[in-house]
């Protein structure tokens, strides 16, 4: 039996990295350096601009930040943190494993969204970039780029991996029993019964990203279903 040409397309926050964690040194860094009340309002800036944007932006945030509070200059230091935050410290056990495992399979892409600096940064600092051979994609609204992402890798099947089931649902609505949707049960998201409820359940559920590594490509491949019908 021939098996098809499969991508594999990896989200990174809190799928391959475990950006709550990163989110909570940041909170801590804020208290210490600017106070309180100036955390508070650097985290409404932040929400502002992800509604705005529909993706997180820290440094677009505390570009607003400063212009709000034009003077306070400890607003630099926490730049610096962010800049030189060790996020390979971050990554999730075994992810890097999983990553290698299905390269055995077929291409490994890194499947984001985020802003044009900081993402890309957080990506390489954390070494993915590296163990996906530098094939990463970034885009503002990923969900609305399955055919760029069809383009640029042509496959047979995809299997998507991701924390967000509506990302999930989205490709799912697109791709049909063309790919095998994977939720990680990672971060605030998927643990929020509120925002799961509201979609559809994956073709494959696993409790933490290092899982993946109990799964085979003809597991992965016989669990793809099209989307119910509404």
């Amino acid at each position: 039996m021939t098996r098809p040409q499969v991508v594999f397309l990896f989200d990174v926050d809190n799928t391959l990295l475990d950006n709550d964690r990163v989110t909570d040194d940041l909170k801590r860094h804020l208290e210490e350096t600017v106070g309180h009340a100036r955390q508070e309002d650097y985290w409404a800036v932040f929400e502002r601009l992800r509604t705005e944007l529909g993706y997180a932006d820290y440094l677009g945030a505390l570009q607003r930040y400063r212009v709000e509070h034009p003077r306070d200059f400890q607003v630099l230091m926490v730049s610096r943190f962010l800049l030189n935050y060790p996020f390979a410290k971050r990554v999730f056990p075994l992810a890097l494993e999983v990553v290698r495992q299905v390269q055995q399979w077929g291409t490994a892409v890194i499947l984001s969204d985020g802003d044009v600096v900081f993402q890309p940064w957080k990506i390489e600092r954390a070494g993915l970039c590296t163990v996906v051979e530098s094939h990463v994609l970034i885009y503002i609204h990923k969900e609305q780029e399955l055919e760029d992402v069809e383009r640029r890798y042509p496959a047979e099947h995809y299997v998507v991996i991701d924390d967000k089931l509506r990302i999930l649902t989205a490709v799912k609505q697109v791709w049909g029993a063309r790919v095998t949707t994977v939720f990680p049960r990672q971060g605030h998201y998927a643990h929020d019964p509120d925002v799961v409820g509201r979609y559809p359940p994956p073709d494959v559920t696993i409790e933490r990203i290092g899982d993946l590594l109990a799964q085979d490509l003809d597991g992965l491949l016989a669990a793809a279903i099209p989307l119910p019908a509404a």
